[in-house]
């Protein structure tokens, strides 16, 4: 059961995220990016209220507490099991839970939630208001610049007005259109040209919200600029997760004006007992180290460490000692000639 202490620490954290993404952030991505940054928000994977409420999946809502300041993403559309999704996230220790209004993917269209509430603004008022009386966590929305036809300078605001009417006070855009026909998830997240002048533009608009950035950002030079400009906060996709160190080991010095306590190495070194723990419960190492493919993205002998955890990870009983032949074999390949990661 959580405790009601309001996590202000939240309000801090969100200056900088890491986004939900589905197959990648799982708990053991979270606990590795945890090391490396120890106040960037982090999200779980989308998890759906139906999985909650009808199909009784609470292992969806396993986490460390270690992995705070977290954020449980919600996918629904239901306002009642929503409400309900939201009453077991806040029973199950999270003091955040986000509404996805984003999500461009078949499934969740078939499932009239995601990206495809953006045409329907009235509902997610009410299953905002609803989630906001379950449940006394932080409820926040996820959402683009509009869907398919719609026009964002007209589309953007009304939902925006919508979710702040039924008590939302925290809302992040992804600069861009979902087109929900005629583009794949990948596509969406690539093609549709972003819009950052717009989520500026709402910012003003709507001063009493705190609003932050997604879509297209992969430096931590981007995300200062745009907290510069007023946003209150930027999320970080794909590129944190395929270049951890690069986005995450300076966020805490240079995002919010905290002491940089970790390096590459010591973060690796944290992950060990952790690695160990899981593995003697029957987790495979690959589960784990997938993750951690880009620790060394761009530095010498980064494709040896990817090569060997990608080719021992999978091994029968392997252990830790693939992530000490993944470091030799990469420091040795250091000293050859044409070794840049």
């Amino acid at each position: 059961m959580a405790d009601t202490t309001p996590d202000l620490a939240g309000l801090t954290s969100s200056r900088l995220s890491v986004a939900p993404m589905m197959d990648w952030t799982d708990r053991h991505c979270r606990y590795f990016h945890r090391q490396l940054s120890r106040h960037t928000q982090l999200y779980t994977e989308m998890v759906t209220a139906p999985a909650l409420v009808r199909g009784g999946a609470l292992h969806l809502l396993k986490h460390d507490p270690k992995e705070n300041p977290l954020v449980l993403q919600l996918g629904g559309s239901d306002p009642a099991e929503l409400a309900q999704a939201a009453r077991l996230g806040w029973e199950a220790g999270y003091h955040e839970i986000n509404l996805n209004c984003g999500c461009p993917s078949d499934r969740v269209q078939s499932g009239c939630f995601g990206a495809v509430l953006m045409t329907r603004p009235a509902l997610v008022g009410e299953i905002c208001a609803a989630m906001l009386a379950a449940s006394p966590a932080r409820i926040s929305v996820k959402c683009r610049i509009g869907v398919d036809e719609q026009d964002p300078a007209e589309a953007l605001p009304r939902f925006l007005e919508t979710v702040s009417r039924a008590g939302v006070e925290d809302v992040t855009i992804h600069a861009r259109k979902a087109w929900l026909q005629g583009l794949s998830p990948k596509d969406n997240r690539e093609i549709p040209p972003l819009d950052y002048p717009l989520v500026l533009a709402m910012k003003a608009s709507f001063p009493h919200l705190r609003i932050s950035i997604n879509g297209g950002i992969t430096s931590l030079a981007q995300a200062r600029a745009f907290l510069d400009q007023g946003l209150d906060g930027v999320m970080i996709g794909r590129a944190a997760y395929q270049r951890p160190a690069d986005l995450l080991l300076g966020a805490d010095a240079e995002v919010f004006g905290q002491p940089a306590t970790t390096t590459v190495h010591t973060a690796l070194d944290a992950m060990r007992p952790y690695i160990a723990q899981e593995l003697a419960g029957g987790t495979k190492l690959a589960s784990v180290t997938r993750h951690m493919l880009g620790l060394f993205a761009g530095q010498p002998g980064a494709r040896h460490w990817r090569r060997v955890l990608s080719e021992q990870a999978h091994r029968p009983a392997a252990g830790l000692d693939v992530l000490d032949n993944a470091l030799a074999a990469m420091a040795q390949a250091a000293t050859e000639p044409g070794s840049q990661g």
